[in-house]
Protein backbone atom coordinates (compact mmCIF):
# COMPACT_ATOMS: atom_id res chain seq x y z
CA UNK A 1 0.00 0.00 0.00
CA UNK A 2 1.45 3.23 -0.88
CA UNK A 3 2.69 6.09 1.91
CA UNK A 4 0.31 8.64 2.33
CA UNK A 5 -2.75 7.07 -0.03
CA UNK A 6 -6.11 8.16 0.68
CA UNK A 7 -8.59 5.25 2.34
CA UNK A 8 -11.84 4.84 0.14
CA UNK A 9 -15.26 2.87 0.93
CA UNK A 10 -16.31 1.93 -2.25
CA UNK A 11 -19.96 0.63 -2.28
CA UNK A 12 -19.97 -1.78 -5.46
CA UNK A 13 -23.27 -3.06 -7.22
CA UNK A 14 -22.64 -6.45 -8.72
CA UNK A 15 -24.86 -8.24 -11.16
CA UNK A 16 -28.56 -9.49 -10.05
CA UNK A 17 -28.31 -12.65 -12.48
CA UNK A 18 -26.09 -12.06 -15.77
CA UNK A 19 -22.52 -11.84 -15.00
CA UNK A 20 -22.62 -9.74 -18.14
CA UNK A 21 -23.48 -6.57 -16.60
CA UNK A 22 -20.39 -6.68 -13.97
CA UNK A 23 -19.34 -3.09 -15.73
CA UNK A 24 -15.67 -2.42 -16.33
CA UNK A 25 -16.00 -0.09 -13.58
CA UNK A 26 -17.15 -2.40 -10.97
CA UNK A 27 -14.36 -5.17 -11.85
CA UNK A 28 -11.80 -2.13 -11.71
CA UNK A 29 -12.60 -1.26 -8.28
CA UNK A 30 -13.08 -4.70 -7.01
CA UNK A 31 -9.58 -5.82 -8.59
CA UNK A 32 -7.54 -2.94 -7.44
CA UNK A 33 -9.17 -3.17 -3.30
CA UNK A 34 -6.99 -4.27 -0.15
CA UNK A 35 -10.10 -6.18 0.71
CA UNK A 36 -13.81 -7.36 -0.52
CA UNK A 37 -15.83 -7.25 2.62
CA UNK A 38 -18.94 -9.64 1.31
CA UNK A 39 -22.88 -10.73 2.62
CA UNK A 40 -21.28 -14.64 1.27
CA UNK A 41 -17.74 -15.48 0.66
CA UNK A 42 -18.53 -18.06 -1.77
CA UNK A 43 -21.28 -16.18 -3.67
CA UNK A 44 -18.61 -13.05 -4.04
CA UNK A 45 -16.08 -15.85 -4.92
CA UNK A 46 -17.76 -17.25 -7.58
CA UNK A 47 -17.91 -13.47 -9.00
CA UNK A 48 -14.36 -12.95 -8.66
CA UNK A 49 -12.85 -16.12 -9.99
CA UNK A 50 -15.36 -15.43 -12.98
CA UNK A 51 -13.44 -12.45 -14.12
CA UNK A 52 -10.03 -13.97 -12.75
CA UNK A 53 -9.74 -11.03 -9.49
CA UNK A 54 -7.70 -12.49 -6.85
CA UNK A 55 -8.41 -10.03 -3.66
CA UNK A 56 -9.06 -11.41 -0.51
CA UNK A 57 -12.66 -11.43 1.01
CA UNK A 58 -13.82 -11.26 3.91
CA UNK A 59 -17.63 -11.77 5.23
CA UNK A 60 -19.77 -8.47 6.21
CA UNK A 61 -22.91 -9.56 6.27
CA UNK A 62 -26.07 -8.45 8.74
CA UNK A 63 -24.39 -10.36 11.71
CA UNK A 64 -21.45 -9.52 11.83
CA UNK A 65 -21.58 -5.50 10.71
CA UNK A 66 -22.36 -4.26 14.27
CA UNK A 67 -18.62 -5.75 15.33
CA UNK A 68 -16.86 -5.03 11.91
CA UNK A 69 -17.50 -0.80 11.56
CA UNK A 70 -15.08 -0.12 13.73
CA UNK A 71 -12.52 -2.10 11.99
CA UNK A 72 -13.29 -1.04 8.45
CA UNK A 73 -13.21 2.69 9.54
CA UNK A 74 -9.27 2.01 11.27
CA UNK A 75 -8.04 0.70 7.78
CA UNK A 76 -9.69 3.15 6.06
CA UNK A 77 -7.57 5.42 8.21
CA UNK A 78 -4.58 3.26 7.35
CA UNK A 79 -5.08 4.22 3.63
CA UNK A 80 -6.78 1.43 2.87
CA UNK A 81 -8.84 0.35 0.03
CA UNK A 82 -12.02 -1.57 0.81
CA UNK A 83 -15.18 -2.45 -1.52
CA UNK A 84 -18.29 -3.95 -0.25
CA UNK A 85 -20.60 -5.90 -1.91
CA UNK A 86 -23.95 -7.70 -1.58
CA UNK A 87 -25.03 -11.17 -3.03
CA UNK A 88 -26.38 -9.34 -5.89
CA UNK A 89 -27.36 -5.70 -6.88
CA UNK A 90 -26.83 -2.07 -4.86
CA UNK A 91 -25.68 -2.56 -1.36
CA UNK A 92 -27.95 -0.72 1.06
CA UNK A 93 -31.15 -1.26 -1.05
CA UNK A 94 -32.64 -4.27 0.83
CA UNK A 95 -29.39 -5.40 1.87
CA UNK A 96 -26.61 -4.72 4.59
CA UNK A 97 -24.41 -1.85 3.52
CA UNK A 98 -26.06 1.18 4.89
CA UNK A 99 -25.03 1.13 8.58
CA UNK A 100 -21.49 0.89 6.80
CA UNK A 101 -21.86 3.74 4.42
CA UNK A 102 -23.11 5.98 7.09
CA UNK A 103 -20.37 5.37 9.62
CA UNK A 104 -17.90 6.12 7.53
CA UNK A 105 -19.30 9.31 6.07
CA UNK A 106 -19.58 10.45 10.16
CA UNK A 107 -15.84 10.09 10.55
CA UNK A 108 -14.83 11.91 7.47
CA UNK A 109 -14.19 8.77 5.13
CA UNK A 110 -14.24 9.17 1.40
CA UNK A 111 -17.23 7.00 0.14
CA UNK A 112 -17.79 5.79 -3.48
CA UNK A 113 -20.74 4.26 -5.39
CA UNK A 114 -20.17 2.07 -8.26
CA UNK A 115 -23.24 1.93 -9.85
CA UNK A 116 -24.84 -1.62 -11.02
CA UNK A 117 -28.05 -3.34 -11.42
CA UNK A 118 -30.97 -3.02 -9.24
CA UNK A 119 -33.30 -5.38 -9.04
CA UNK A 120 -35.93 -2.43 -8.03
CA UNK A 121 -35.97 -0.36 -10.51
CA UNK A 122 -35.27 -3.56 -13.58
CA UNK A 123 -38.68 -5.04 -12.21
CA UNK A 124 -40.49 -1.69 -12.24
CA UNK A 125 -39.43 -0.78 -15.86
CA UNK A 126 -40.27 -4.42 -16.81
CA UNK A 127 -43.46 -4.33 -14.75
CA UNK A 128 -44.95 -2.01 -17.44
CA UNK A 129 -46.70 -0.20 -14.60
CA UNK A 130 -46.44 3.83 -14.11
CA UNK A 131 -43.10 4.54 -12.59
CA UNK A 132 -43.34 8.52 -12.34
CA UNK A 133 -43.50 7.52 -8.11
CA UNK A 134 -43.36 4.11 -6.69
CA UNK A 135 -42.65 3.08 -3.08
CA UNK A 136 -40.19 0.52 -2.34
CA UNK A 137 -41.30 -1.91 0.34
CA UNK A 138 -38.50 -4.79 0.22
CA UNK A 139 -39.84 -8.04 1.83
CA UNK A 140 -43.49 -7.58 3.97
CA UNK A 141 -44.16 -9.32 6.80
CA UNK A 142 -44.09 -13.14 6.87
CA UNK A 143 -46.84 -13.78 9.27
CA UNK A 144 -50.59 -13.20 7.24
CA UNK A 145 -52.23 -11.04 9.74
CA UNK A 146 -48.99 -8.97 9.85
CA UNK A 147 -49.02 -9.08 5.92
CA UNK A 148 -52.22 -7.92 5.53
CA UNK A 149 -52.46 -4.82 7.91
CA UNK A 150 -48.91 -3.78 6.60
CA UNK A 151 -50.77 -4.51 2.62
CA UNK A 152 -53.29 -1.93 4.04
CA UNK A 153 -51.50 0.47 5.12
CA UNK A 154 -49.24 0.26 1.97
CA UNK A 155 -52.50 0.96 -0.03
CA UNK A 156 -53.11 4.20 0.45
CA UNK A 157 -49.69 5.22 -0.62
CA UNK A 158 -50.08 7.15 -4.42
CA UNK A 159 -47.41 5.76 -6.21
CA UNK A 160 -46.45 1.94 -7.81
CA UNK A 161 -45.52 -0.64 -5.08
CA UNK A 162 -42.69 -2.80 -5.18
CA UNK A 163 -42.21 -6.00 -3.49
CA UNK A 164 -39.27 -8.32 -3.19
CA UNK A 165 -40.75 -12.05 -1.98
CA UNK A 166 -39.24 -15.30 -1.58
CA UNK A 167 -40.35 -17.93 -4.39
CA UNK A 168 -41.92 -20.10 -2.09
CA UNK A 169 -44.06 -17.62 -0.47
CA UNK A 170 -45.28 -15.37 -3.79
CA UNK A 171 -48.49 -17.04 -4.23
CA UNK A 172 -49.40 -16.42 -1.28
CA UNK A 173 -48.07 -12.96 -1.04
CA UNK A 174 -50.31 -12.61 -3.95
CA UNK A 175 -53.22 -13.90 -2.63
CA UNK A 176 -53.03 -11.47 0.42
CA UNK A 177 -52.38 -8.33 -2.31
CA UNK A 178 -55.81 -9.79 -4.23
CA UNK A 179 -58.01 -9.55 -0.75
CA UNK A 180 -56.33 -5.75 0.36
CA UNK A 181 -56.71 -4.44 -3.10
CA UNK A 182 -58.36 -6.52 -5.84
CA UNK A 183 -58.81 -4.59 -8.26
CA UNK A 184 -55.65 -3.62 -8.35
CA UNK A 185 -53.17 -4.35 -11.42
CA UNK A 186 -49.95 -6.55 -10.44
CA UNK A 187 -47.29 -7.77 -12.17
CA UNK A 188 -44.99 -11.05 -11.26
CA UNK A 189 -41.02 -10.39 -12.39
CA UNK A 190 -39.20 -13.38 -11.97
CA UNK A 191 -35.64 -14.13 -12.62
CA UNK A 192 -34.47 -10.81 -13.49
CA UNK A 193 -31.44 -10.58 -16.23
CA UNK A 194 -31.57 -15.08 -16.40
CA UNK A 195 -32.21 -17.11 -19.41
CA UNK A 196 -35.72 -17.81 -17.37
CA UNK A 197 -36.94 -14.02 -16.77
CA UNK A 198 -40.39 -13.98 -16.66
CA UNK A 199 -43.19 -11.16 -16.36
CA UNK A 200 -46.72 -12.31 -15.76
CA UNK A 201 -49.06 -9.33 -15.69
CA UNK A 202 -52.91 -9.07 -14.45
CA UNK A 203 -55.53 -8.30 -12.06
CA UNK A 204 -54.89 -9.14 -8.70
CA UNK A 205 -57.26 -11.75 -8.12
CA UNK A 206 -56.43 -13.04 -11.97
CA UNK A 207 -52.83 -13.22 -11.63
CA UNK A 208 -52.92 -14.52 -7.73
CA UNK A 209 -55.10 -17.46 -9.27
CA UNK A 210 -53.17 -18.15 -12.28
CA UNK A 211 -50.15 -18.61 -10.25
CA UNK A 212 -51.54 -20.34 -7.46
CA UNK A 213 -52.45 -23.28 -10.18
CA UNK A 214 -48.74 -23.32 -11.73
CA UNK A 215 -47.54 -24.93 -8.27
CA UNK A 216 -43.70 -24.69 -7.92
CA UNK A 217 -42.33 -21.15 -8.69
CA UNK A 218 -38.36 -20.77 -8.72
CA UNK A 219 -36.18 -17.72 -9.15
CA UNK A 220 -36.37 -14.69 -7.12
CA UNK A 221 -39.64 -12.75 -7.43
CA UNK A 222 -40.89 -8.98 -6.88
CA UNK A 223 -43.83 -7.90 -7.28
CA UNK A 224 -44.87 -4.49 -8.30
CA UNK A 225 -48.51 -3.35 -7.52
CA UNK A 226 -50.42 -0.69 -9.27
CA UNK A 227 -51.01 2.68 -8.36
CA UNK A 228 -54.45 3.37 -6.53
CA UNK A 229 -56.97 5.30 -9.08
CA UNK A 230 -58.09 8.39 -8.08
CA UNK A 231 -61.74 7.06 -6.66
CA UNK A 232 -59.61 4.33 -4.45
CA UNK A 233 -57.72 6.91 -3.05
CA UNK A 234 -60.62 9.06 -2.14
CA UNK A 235 -62.39 5.81 -0.38
CA UNK A 236 -58.79 4.84 1.74
CA UNK A 237 -58.99 8.66 2.92
CA UNK A 238 -62.40 8.41 3.93
CA UNK A 239 -61.62 5.48 5.93
CA UNK A 240 -58.81 6.80 7.82
CA UNK A 241 -60.16 10.19 8.13
CA UNK A 242 -61.56 9.11 11.86
CA UNK A 243 -65.17 9.86 13.29
CA UNK A 244 -66.28 12.49 10.45
CA UNK A 245 -68.44 9.66 9.39
CA UNK A 246 -71.02 7.31 11.36
CA UNK A 247 -69.67 4.08 13.03
CA UNK A 248 -71.39 2.63 10.22
CA UNK A 249 -70.38 4.91 7.69
CA UNK A 250 -66.86 3.98 8.72
CA UNK A 251 -67.66 -0.06 7.95
CA UNK A 252 -68.68 0.70 4.69
CA UNK A 253 -65.87 2.99 4.04
CA UNK A 254 -63.24 0.49 5.11
CA UNK A 255 -64.82 -2.55 3.39
CA UNK A 256 -64.98 -0.05 -0.01
CA UNK A 257 -62.21 0.04 0.18
CA UNK A 258 -61.07 -3.59 0.08
CA UNK A 259 -59.47 -2.88 3.82
CA UNK A 260 -59.29 -6.77 5.47
CA UNK A 261 -61.95 -7.15 8.14
CA UNK A 262 -59.29 -7.62 11.33
CA UNK A 263 -57.32 -4.28 10.32
CA UNK A 264 -60.93 -2.05 9.79
CA UNK A 265 -61.83 -3.67 13.44
CA UNK A 266 -58.58 -2.72 14.85
CA UNK A 267 -58.49 0.72 13.80
CA UNK A 268 -62.66 1.39 14.63
CA UNK A 269 -62.16 0.29 17.76
CA UNK A 270 -59.64 2.27 18.84
CA UNK A 271 -61.20 5.29 16.80
CA UNK A 272 -64.50 4.68 18.22
CA UNK A 273 -63.19 3.60 22.02
CA UNK A 274 -64.83 0.45 21.21
CA UNK A 275 -64.47 -3.49 22.47
CA UNK A 276 -62.50 -4.93 19.91
CA UNK A 277 -64.64 -7.72 19.27
CA UNK A 278 -67.51 -6.00 19.36
CA UNK A 279 -66.63 -3.38 16.61
CA UNK A 280 -65.31 -6.72 14.98
CA UNK A 281 -68.44 -8.40 14.58
CA UNK A 282 -70.06 -5.59 13.16
CA UNK A 283 -67.67 -5.63 10.10
CA UNK A 284 -68.54 -9.60 9.74
CA UNK A 285 -72.05 -8.61 9.48
CA UNK A 286 -71.74 -5.55 7.47
CA UNK A 287 -69.48 -7.41 4.91
CA UNK A 288 -72.18 -10.25 4.72
CA UNK A 289 -75.07 -7.99 4.19
CA UNK A 290 -72.71 -6.07 1.37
Amino acid sequence: MPEGREGILSVVGTPIGNLRDASPRVLETLGAADVVLCEDTRVTGRLMSAFGLHVRLERCDENVMGEKVERVLARLTAGERVAFVSDAGMPGVSDPGQRLVDAALDAGMRVEVIPGPSAVTCALVASGLASEHFFFEGFLPRRRGAQLERLAELAAVPGTLVVYESPRRVAETLANVAEVMPGRRVALVRELTKLHEEVVRGEARTLAEQVAARGEIRGECVVVIAAPNASELDARRAAVAGPALTFEEEIAAGLAAGEPKSALAKRLAKSFSLPRAEVYDAVVAAAAAR
